[in-house]
């Protein structure tokens, strides 16, 4: 069934909270050490200071915690899902309550992706066309459609700050042709949806797909960079390459972006992936992983990752880290929160999600921090020395 969507131009939700301006997302740098570089995002709901990482909320909502559990002044953004929104509750819904940042009870900036990395994940029961794709959804199975249009349709709906254009992710290892087919859908999809947007406050950032090839991603972003988007993220990694690979896709793909706009890793969100993105010069990240992991029991600090449940920490009464301030380290034992974890309590989720967080918020707080006072690669080498 085809998402509804409604055929009207929809204002930002939260009127009193927007900047009167016309703003979209103007990126400034302020430092740089390296090819790393450290500035601040304008979007119409504020500053964004970069590098930075977005904490995702699939449903509009994260899992486990409250934006109120968030570090203050820790995160300056966050993601929500389309893909999911438009299937439930439906764009008419998200807006008649409010939009995303009511339901996330968020007044910062919010970004929510196109819904394009959930059709790869769905490639077995999807056909994409020239107008779109077409899949069996994952709640009923009903034949759904993504356009170009009623994606960024729906973003405008939910009162995203930062929409993104609906993309083609291609598999790897990819067959040449496959590849190149999803660069050109891609491309052709990217001026669709810039076509599509009625909301000039409302940012679109487009898509640089092309696997590993360093050639296509070229080809990619030339054809992208023509075009007059707010920003412009590289998607298509952390679907399986390894690292070595990630980081040279990125070292072709980074120096063919705009050095005057924002430039957004998709779904990545190790710490040493991070680092080493940012070395190349990306400036914003996403990812589930510290949300998922501090579930499943896989807690970060600075000497790497910790599995709580391991039974080395039975009796052991230290914080989590020594080093973090958060409600969890603060309150609570090693010990602790492995009972908690192995008991199943459902106040488990809470303690170790607001600890990864906050440890994520303090991590890019540190990277912006060395990046401007030029110790960055000291930072860099401890966090690939304790996550890689």
């Amino acid at each position: 069934r085809p998402i509804p969507s409604r055929n009207r131009t929809l204002l930002p939700v939260n009127r009193r909270q927007t900047q009167p301006n016309k703003m979209t997302a103007d990126w400034t740098q302020s430092g740089a050490h390296g090819t790393a570089r450290v500035g601040t995002m304008q979007t119409r709901k504020g500053t964004v200071r970069t590098p930075a990482f977005a904490p995702v909320g699939t449903r509009a909502a994260l899992k486990g915690v409250l934006t109120s559990d968030l570090p203050d002044d820790g995160f300056d953004i966050l993601l929500a899902n389309t893909y999911h929104l438009m299937l439930r509750p439906g764009p008419d819904v998200v807006h008649d309550l409010g939009g995303v940042h009511k339901m996330m009870a968020w007044d910062r900036t919010i970004l929510t992706d196109s819904g394009g990395f959930q059709v790869f994940s769905l490639a077995h029961r999807c056909k994409i066309h020239d107008d779109g794709v077409t899949f069996a959804n994952h709640i009923d199975g009903a034949p759904t459609t993504l356009t170009p249009e009623n994606v960024v349709q729906a973003q405008q709906d939910f009162g995203s700050d930062i929409a993104m254009v609906l993309d083609v992710c291609p598999p790897l290892p990819c067959p040449p042709r496959q590849l190149r087919d999803a660069v050109e859908t891609t491309t052709r999809w990217a001026a669709q949806a810039l076509d599509a947007r009625t909301d000039p406050t409302m940012a679109l950032f487009a898509i640089v797909q092309g696997g590993t090839d360093p050639e296509m991603r070229k080809h990619s972003a030339s054809q992208l960079v023509q075009m007059p988007f707010d920003g412009f993220a590289i998607g298509g990694l952390s679907v399986g390459e390894s690292p070595n690979d990630m980081y040279d896709t990125l070292d072709h793909t980074t120096p063919e972006l705009p050095e005057q706009k924002i430039r957004y890793l998709m779904g990545v969100g190790r710490p040493d992936n991070i680092v080493e993105a940012v070395a190349r010069g990306v400036d914003l990240f996403d990812c589930v992983m510290p949300t998922r992991n501090a579930r499943n029991g896989k807690l970060m600090t600075w000497d790497g990752f910790v599995n709580i449940q391991r039974q080395e920490f039975a009796r052991d009464d230290r914080p989590l880290d020594s080093g973090c301030a958060c409600p969890t380290c603060t309150t609570v034992s090693r010990g602790t929160l492995r009972h908690l974890a192995k008991t199943g309590e459902f106040n488990f989720a809470r303690l170790a999600t607001v600890h990864n967080l906050h440890f994520m918020a303090e991590l890019m707080s540190k990277v912006r921090d060395t990046i401007a006072d030029g110790s960055f690669d000291e930072l860099r080498q401890h966090v690939v020395a304790c996550y890689a």
